[in-house]
């Protein structure tokens, strides 16, 4: 169905778009807090990341806009975008959460979390680099593997809010541990979501 000669920029800037999650993602999990200084600092950073990614969704629309023929689906093309900046959408505001919430320790569980959605991130990219180089099918491996990440994300957050509630007495940090869980697997979440939307534009153009 498509020409191998040169790379469509609909998917070279799907990739674009795909890293700067993973960049954000990644600076999230790699990031240290050690105190409540360092809140306004991962803040403003993922603020940035997260402002990145919308300039990058309005220049796919202005294109789309433009353009009388799209390699797929014009919906298609913009439902992944949306999807992927739903994932950077998700990390900022969690972010944004522990500053507000002026919670500087991060426990286990929420490291765990931030692993799995690291590694969603990193198969992100290199499901849009299959699809930058029209090899539709070969993007199935990855959005399995989203998918078994956000399983498991699942299964940390059973664990996570069950051992919240054995172990912690102080109200206000059980509501801010929760958010958190629960916030961090909607990111989760919002990764499969990118992983149904690659397995429906594999399904239609494959």
């Amino acid at each position: 169905m498509f020409g191998r000669k040169k790379n469509d920029p609909f998917f070279d800037l799907l990739a674009r778009i795909s890293l700067n999650v993973q960049q954000a993602t990644h600076y999230a999990d790699e990031f240290r807090i050690r105190s409540l200084n360092d809140l306004p600092e991962i803040s403003t950073t993922m603020k940035k990341y997260e402002t990145d990614g919308d300039e990058l969704i309005h220049e796919l629309i202005v294109m789309l806009n433009k353009s009388f023929i799209t390699p797929i689906e014009r919906e298609d093309i913009l439902a992944l975008a949306n999807s992927m900046d739903n994932v950077l959408d998700g990390i900022e505001e969690c972010i944004a959460h522990f500053d507000m919430f002026a919670l500087a320790e991060i426990d286990e569980a929420m490291n765990t979390f931030l692993r799995y959605i690291r590694q969603s991130a990193d198969e992100i990219v290199k499901a849009m680099e299959k699809l930058k180089h029209k090899k539709l099918t070969e993007m199935h491996e990855h959005a399995v593997l989203i998918k078994d990440f956000e399983s498991k994300c699942d299964d940390v957050l059973r664990s996570s809010i069950k051992d919240l509630f054995k172990k912690e007495k102080d109200p206000i940090r059980i509501i801010q541990f929760k958010d958190i869980y629960e916030q961090l697997e909607d990111i989760a979440d919002e990764c499969q979501n990118v992983a149904n939307t690659i397995e429906t534009i594999i399904m239609r153009n494959a």
